[in-house]
């Protein structure tokens, strides 16, 4: 099976990341171009597993691995004047496959993954108590709450740019209520973007429907992995 592959290069961080396509979800990081792409085979059984599981039946049989490099994203920042700038907005991967418009197929199966995604990050944290929430960690950002509330504050930020967001002062304080919240608006949004022809440029980047879809679904997926190497 031909697996499209986009590379996302991050020298700042050090790392690479290998996006699946055609499979929103499957993805694989390594410390350069050659260990992502390395790393993606082993994830995309993973991820098949996960929606086979999910779904209760036999959705994905991904095998006979064709791997095709078909584009590189080398990451950058820039200044408020479009510059580029070390400590500036970091600007993230625009493929050229994020011109293209999303099926309806597409919006059904990445609403699904992003429903099992939720249940899998609720399973996680919905009975953890304060205590854990809330613990700060060596070398860590936020506590498990505050990542939490970045995962909501990011789906509104991802809807933002397209120009779809409701007001921020409007979410919920609460982790976990703006987690549903946000998710609300991404969900009942997502129907209306198949077959949408539509690219924005905000702050220096592109922004497409797909491009959205593929990293809301990335972005919930890396932070339940985050979440379980902290527990």
């Amino acid at each position: 099976m031909l697996i499209r592959i986009g590379l996302e290069v991050d020298p700042a961080q050090h790392r690479t990341q290998a996006w699946a396509l055609d499979f929103p979800g499957a993805f694989a990081y390594g410390r350069d171009e050659s260990e992502a792409m390395l790393n993606l085979p082993r994830a995309l059984l993973r991820y098949q597993h996960w929606v086979n599981q999910h779904a209760g039946e036999q959705r994905l049989n991904i095998e006979d691995f064709d791997l095709r490099l078909v584009e590189t994203w080398n990451v950058y920042s820039i200044n408020d004047q479009y510059e580029p700038a070390a400590d500036g907005y970091e600007v993230n991967a625009w493929f050229r496959d994020d011109w293209r418009p999303l099926s309806p197929e597409e919006v059904a199966f990445g609403q699904e993954l992003l429903t099992w995604s939720r249940s899998d990050l609720l399973l996680i944290t919905g009975e953890l108590p304060p205590e854990k929430l809330d613990a700060l960690y060596p070398g860590q950002r936020w506590s498990i709450r505050g990542i939490l509330q970045h995962i909501a504050s990011a789906e509104w930020w991802y809807l933002d740019r397209l120009g779809l967001a409701t007001s921020r002062e409007a979410l919920p304080a609460d982790a976990f209520e703006c987690l549903a919240a946000t998710r609300q608006q991404l969900q009942a949004v997502l129907p209306q973007l198949a077959g949408l022809r539509k690219v924005v440029g905000v702050e220096g980047e592109f922004w497409s429907p797909r491009k959205l879809l593929r990293r809301a679904i990335w972005h919930e997926l890396d932070h339940i992995e985050h979440i379980i190497q902290l527990l």
